[in-house]
């Protein structure tokens, strides 16, 4: 059982930052063993890849959208990843995923093994 909790979410303004965090835990959950990933979903739409970032944190993947301007990272003695958003769009408005996999560092959602509850970011004009 491993249990993933977004926050940093909220509402701001085109044009600033934010800092979204997901802390994992879990009985048997050891946080370095899990590559780690985000994903956005908009209102009638699939989940989509944000960014995601192996074990260490040296390997790191982001979709064209948010590339340079959103940036992953993990603090494995907090059990925590990050992702830190940037110079935000109103079309980066969704509400955003954490996500834990045990084998491999990958953009594609069916592949992740856990899943949080999601945090909404909404980016206004």
């Amino acid at each position: 059982q491993v249990q993933l909790v977004e926050s940093g979410g909220g509402l701001v303004q085109a044009g600033v930052s934010l800092r979204l965090s997901c802390a994992a835990s879990g009985r048997t959950f050891t946080f370095s063993d899990y590559a780690m990933g985000w994903f956005r979903q908009f209102p009638g739409k699939e989940r989509e890849f944000v960014a995601a970032i192996d074990w260490s944190g040296g390997v790191t993947y982001y979709a064209d959208s948010v590339k340079g301007r959103f940036t992953i990272s993990r603090d494995n003695a907090k059990n925590t990843v990050y992702l830190q958003m940037n110079n935000l769009e109103p079309e980066d408005t969704a509400i955003y995923y954490c996500a834990a996999n045990f084998a491999t560092t990958t953009i594609r959602a069916v592949e992740y093994d856990y899943w949080g509850q999601g945090t909404q970011v909404t980016v206004s004009s």
